[in-house]
């Protein structure tokens, strides 16, 4: 590997937005550009439906998706043929995103602000969500448990599951895929892959018995950020996810074998993913630069985690202190902030701006991207700096509930009249009058 992941030394700079911005850039991904390519899909698929969906599979992966629903024989069949050791990791996997999903969902609330005068706030799930699992350089049965959990806990009663067919499977999505939906008892699962899934779920398809959705989730390409963006609107979306990306902030009390197979374990998800390590010790950055290389050696998806570690969004940065590194970490808002120092605890509580934060050298990222409990779909882009991960909260909705009696409203009723007539809404004001 030798010197190919860039050094960038900023002790001597000032920290600002605009220079971690031109110094750590992120991978050139034009969703705009994309948006446009994909607008003829989205439309041929609104007007032909399931004809279009086999079509453009047949045009773009090569593969013949039909029957496009999954059927319950086949998902049996698919936990039935699954590994007994992978079934009871991901039913480990399972059991834990459930339990911090139910320890997360909100309380409603009720509030007396006079005699006879309340107002509650309520939780509601959405009615129905499309659940998107991408398969295309990996298999990734833990995106099903991400995303269908905590829909679960939320109490969503149509949940639906589209995926792309693999050539390798003769059109059908990865077995796994299916054994996981099987085992979270997901009956509507649906070949589609890429932003065709999108435009599916938004726009439904009645002959193959799938509904309009009112939310779609999950990660995917830049087509399907596209296909999200295009469609927001019509449907609820979760975010527009990018390219995957770590951030580690360490000092010289951190292991550079640890730092330099995370950085790794992120590197090898695509070409585009952002590996960054921000320490104040060069000797740390000397020997992380060694471990990679003879990491890097060994790592079955080596290609692809090298080309992401010379890309542009990819380096190891030299700061005067931690707190140059943590202004870093919270102009930069990261997807996945690991802390490797001598008081993670300490460092978390300054920290503003991450999607998920991973405290010390035993909490790696690969932990939380499949048994930690947390969940693994979270912003990026620098998205962190205004929205949230998935969570049992993405598929709820607060409604407010509003209780007066007579005398409560006769109590606040000349403060309503007088608020009304100064904004020229003089009829607000006599839906309050004449009930007196």
């Amino acid at each position: 590997m030798g010197n190919e992941i860039r050094v960038l030394d900023l002790r001597d700079q000032k920290i600002t937005r605009e220079l971690v911005a031109t110094e750590l850039p992120r991978a050139s991904i034009d969703v705009s550009q994309a948006a446009e390519s994909i607008k003829p899909l989205l439309v041929e698929i609104q007007r032909e439906g399931a004809k279009a969906l086999v079509r453009v599979a047949k045009a773009i992966d090569g593969i013949d998706i039909e029957p496009i629903k999954v059927s319950a024989q086949e998902l049996a069949q698919a936990l039935e043929g699954l590994d007994s050791e992978l079934r009871t990791s991901i039913e480990v996997a399972i059991d834990r995103v459930r339990r911090v999903s139910q320890a997360n969902m909100p309380s409603n609330t009720s509030v007396s602000l006079a005699e006879g005068a309340n107002v509650s706030q309520r939780w509601q799930p959405v009615e129905s969500v499309g659940l998107y699992v991408p398969g295309g350089k990996a298999v990734y049965p833990s995106s099903v448990v991400m995303n269908v959990v905590p829909a679960q806990v939320a109490g969503v009663k149509q949940i639906s599951i589209a995926t792309p067919g693999q050539k390798a499977f003769g059109g059908r999505p990865n077995p796994t895929v299916l054994a996981t939906a099987a085992l979270l008892g997901v009956e509507n699962v649906y070949v589609i892959g890429g932003p065709a899934a999108v435009a599916a779920f938004a726009f439904g398809v009645p002959e193959i018995g799938l509904e309009p959705v009112e939310l779609v989730t999950g990660p995917g390409n830049v087509y399907v950020a596209a296909a999200k963006r295009l469609l927001q609107g019509k449907i609820a979306i979760d975010s527009e996810a990018g390219p995957t990306e770590i951030l580690i902030l360490a000092d010289s009390q951190a292991n550079p074998r640890f730092v330099a197979a995370d950085l790794l374990s992120q590197a090898e998800h695509d070409e585009l993913a952002a590996a960054v390590l921000v320490t104040d010790s060069e000797e740390l950055i000397a020997q992380v630069l060694q471990e990679v290389s003879s990491q890097l050696a060994d790592t079955e998806n080596q290609e692809r985690a090298a080309a992401a570690l010379k890309a542009q969004q990819s380096a190891l940065v030299l700061v005067s202190s931690m707190e140059q590194g943590i202004a870093i970490a919270n102009y930069y808002a990261t997807e996945h902030l690991s802390i490797q120092t001598a008081d993670p605890s300490a460092v978390s509580k300054q920290i503003t701006n991450a999607g998920a934060i991973f405290l010390g050298p035993f909490s790696p990222v690969s932990l939380g991207d499949y048994l930690a409990g947390s969940n693994h779909v979270l912003p990026t882009g620098g998205q962190a700096r205004f929205s949230s991960g998935l969570g049992v909260h993405t598929f709820l909705r607060a409604q407010q509930l509003i209780d007066y009696s007579q005398t409560a409203l006769s109590e606040v009723a000349n403060n309503v009249v007088a608020i009304a007539n100064q904004e020229g809404l003089s009829a607000h004001g006599d839906a309050i009058k004449v009930r007196f």
